[in-house]
């Protein structure tokens, strides 16, 4: 199956999944929506800790997003290994949740399935989406510009590549 026709699984993991991943999994879904893709991806977050687990994202990561025309309506999970077999494609928001991902990985097919965010990033610098939980309005502003900057250079490089993003 040509890259024009394969499902994609993608994952976006934080550590509590209720600020970075709920919102990079609502921009991504929004994303493929507007560019009539979504048939083609299944897309999740979760978090790397279980202190949230089945809540919706923070309130004010919601506000920030409706606020763009995002819905982050999502229900927190901690991250899981089945979450390797399960996803084409797994997103670190930082290095601490990219290490404690590895650390579960299986086998090297499966680490190899692990990009960090960042990796995607256009036109910021940044090497890690840094968490807006203790911010005021800015953090959380800056969270929605790095990811949809990220979320974008994502969808290309699936579009044009497939799976195997390292090429």
């Amino acid at each position: 199956m040509d890259n024009n026709q394969k499902e994609y699984k993608v994952l976006f993991v934080c550590l509590g999944n209720i600020c970075r991943s709920p919102a990079g999994e609502g921009i991504f879904k929004k994303l493929v929506e507007d560019k009539g893709l979504a048939h083609r991806f299944f897309i999740d977050s979760a978090g790397t800790g279980g202190w949230h687990i089945g809540e919706l994202p923070d309130a004010r990561m919601r506000q920030h997003g409706a606020r763009r025309g995002y819905d982050f309506n999502s229900r927190a999970r901690k991250f899981d290994v089945q979450d390797f077999d399960d996803f084409d494609i797994i997103l670190a928001m930082d290095d601490s949740n990219y290490n404690n991902i590895m650390r579960l990985s299986p086998d090297l097919e499966s680490g190899q399935k692990v990009y960090r965010m960042t990796d995607f990033s256009r036109k910021y610098s940044y090497d890690h989406v840094p968490d807006p939980y203790y911010s005021g309005a800015d953090g959380f502003e800056l969270v929605l510009d790095l990811l949809e900057d990220a979320c974008g250079g994502l969808l290309e490089n699936i579009l044009e590549q497939g799976n195997d993003l390292r090429k």
